[in-house]
């Protein structure tokens, strides 16, 4: 495979650095990728075909570049190298890690990632886009296409950043990909904006989920010919959700949907509403879309709550099922599941399995998933009973039912019990 910049050719950034190609990675639309090596590190260099190497996409570059990455899961543009003898130009990038996945490979069974896995990837996913949506910016062409993600700790990559766009920029030639636009901008009505992102990652997170698309049920499969007037009422004019509770006449199709019938019913009814709303309400109201923060509650609320079937399958907490008295029966071998002591916090809601971890955003509510502040742990002289080891900074008050409150210092552990209280410095969790 041969592109256009050979083996061993050195280009120098317009800071001076030095960067030899190493070799062509892959071509999309608008360029080549290019493994090229600095001082012995390894980085990727996007190398524009001359039809996209515009000035305008050049300024984009150097706003972009300015600004800055929004947090570490941007795979974002570092420096511009524009040759002096040259009409084309390029910007080097982080290189992506091979063990980094796309959804394509989720798609065709290539990776097998845990139910935890899946709710960490789409919770680093949507937090990204939180970040970057809070430094004024839209992302304009969210797809399955500039998302990789670890399948063993739900790291993930957001890669093909050259076409974000400021508030205060006029909106970008790119208007997104196609399944991923939202109805509005299929129709030609409006451009891109952080509404509109909002849905392509509603799309990109149910392919997550249901490895399959939202709007595509009996009404694709009737398509014969997907031109672009097909695509323009099956996702534009006409778009029905294919779980929408009360329109019917788009349900997955048995033999080509089987994705989206088998993985819906795994999930807890609180998922299932979210969806719906984002492709009922969301697919004509744009301000009443699902919003980041709304998705990464719901994302951590799975992460942990998370139980283990006799069989060894994995199956969700649901607490509407609790609500109406129904057991949680699993997918995999039909059998009742026991739901165990519990925290609630709040929103958040933390099952309390054995060497269960109970998180900084758990009990500060900032999204802070990697600081650990209480962890639970068997009374080594006594194993049939348990509790939470305060391995945060202060004080927390254990209160009991009767209104006695018990100081629990760190390194100190509160048993778990019904009906019992923890009050932590800024909320109070209840064991249930």
């Amino acid at each position: 495979m041969e592109g256009q910049l050979k083996n061993g050719t050195i280009l120098i950034s317009e800071s001076g650095n030095k960067y030899e190609v190493v070799s062509l990675l892959g071509a999309g639309g608008q360029g080549e990728v290019y493994d090229v090596k600095c001082e012995d590190r390894h980085y990727a260099l996007k190398w524009y075909f001359k039809g996209s190497a515009t000035e305008r996409q050049k300024k984009i570059l150097e706003t972009i570049i300015a600004k800055g990455a929004p947090d570490t899961s941007f795979l974002w543009p570092m420096e511009l190298i524009v040759p002096v003898k040259s009409d084309l130009f390029g910007y080097i990038m982080p290189l992506r890690p091979k063990h980094y996945k796309s959804i394509v490979d989720l798609m065709k069974k290539r990776v097998n990632p845990s139910f935890y896995t899946l709710c960490r990837t789409a919770f680093n996913l949507t937090k990204g886009y939180r970040e970057l949506h809070a430094i004024g910016a839209k992302y304009q062409d969210i797809s399955f296409g500039n998302l990789f993600f670890d399948p063993d700790t739900g790291e993930v990559l957001i890669c093909d950043n050259d076409n974000v766009s400021f508030d205060n920029s006029k909106p970008g030639g790119v208007l997104g990909t196609p399944g991923f636009m939202a109805p509005e901008i299929v129709r030609g009505e409006k451009h891109p904006s952080r509404d509109t992102d909002r849905y392509s990652l509603s799309v990109l997170l149910f392919y997550l989920f249901m490895v399959n698309h939202p709007l595509e049920g009996k009404q694709e499969a009737s398509i014969k010919c997907m031109d672009m007037a097909a695509r323009i009422k099956l996702y534009g004019t006409d778009p029905v959700f294919i779980f929408d509770p009360n329109n019917k006449t788009n349900r997955p199709v048995k033999g080509i949907h089987d994705n989206a019938n088998i993985y819906w019913p795994l999930y807890p009814e609180k998922m299932r509403q979210m969806f719906t709303k984002a492709f009922t309400v969301g697919l004509n109201e744009p301000s009443r879309r699902i919003t980041e923060p709304e998705w990464m509650t719901l994302f951590s609320n799975m992460m942990h709550g998370i139980m283990q079937c006799s069989c060894g399958a994995q199956v969700f907490y649901d607490e509407e099922l609790e609500a109406k008295g129904v057991a949680h029966t699993c997918w995999n071998c039909g059998k009742a599941v026991t739901v165990p002591y519990k925290i609630v916090i709040g929103k958040n809601c933390v099952l309390l399995n054995q060497n269960t971890k109970l998180l900084h955003h758990h009990v500060y509510d900032d999204f802070d998933v990697d600081t650990v502040v209480g962890s639970v742990v068997q009374n080594p002289k006594n194993p049939a009973l348990w509790g939470i080891r305060n391995e945060d900074k202060v004080n927390w008050t254990y209160q009991k039912a009767d209104g006695t409150q018990i100081p629990v210092a760190p390194g100190k552990t509160a048993g778990i019990a019904k009906g019992v209280k923890i009050i932590f410095p800024e909320s109070t969790g209840e064991f249930r």
